[in-house]
């Protein structure tokens, strides 16, 4: 199946979550990552270790289009399941390039770093699906964003079916 958007162009989905990360979330992300590339989807992520590397390989597994957007400079400190390394030289304010280039944001645990791009996808408009992550709440009161899944299927099938997919 291939997750093509308005005019032919492929659903690009970004996976958030922390720079470490342990076996069981590292299993998750590897899944997330390996159902959007079999869905036809390109996987954005930041580029480097934990839940970022863990999709990228399930992405890369699959076959799939893996981009990071790194926070430095040097291209070789991405991790190595990425096809396309994007050094953005802006340390962690590159989190917004990484929710801006993606239809739809699913966050994977994480902590402060995976926080800030929730905000910012919100922000932004971009629809969020989150496994075992942070529970926003807008003056006290428990945001029903982002979307929360029970499972990695479940994540991606919520993100697609958030954008139309």
């Amino acid at each position: 199946m291939s997750a093509a958007r308005n005019g032919g162009r492929r659903a690009v989905i970004a996976v958030i979550g922390a720079g470490a990360c342990d076996a069981r979330v590292a299993e998750v992300a590897y899944e997330v990552g390996r159902l959007i590339a079999a869905r036809g989807a390109i996987l954005v992520t930041g580029g480097m270790t934990g839940v970022m590397e863990a999709a990228s390989h399930g992405a890369h597994d699959a076959g799939g289009l893996v981009v990071g957007i790194i926070p430095g400079l040097d291209t070789s400190t991405a991790n190595a399941y990425c096809d396309v390394v994007i050094p953005s030289g802006m340390g962690q304010l590159r989190n917004g390039l990484v929710v801006q280039s993606a239809d739809a944001v699913i966050a994977v645990a994480g902590e402060w770093g995976t926080l800030s791009e929730i905000g910012l996808a919100l922000k932004l408009g971009k629809p969020v699906v989150g496994w075992e992550t942070w529970e926003p709440a807008r003056a006290g009161v428990p945001s029903t964003e982002p979307a929360h899944a029970v499972s990695a299927n479940d994540a991606v099938e919520s993100a697609f079916a958030r954008i139309g997919e």
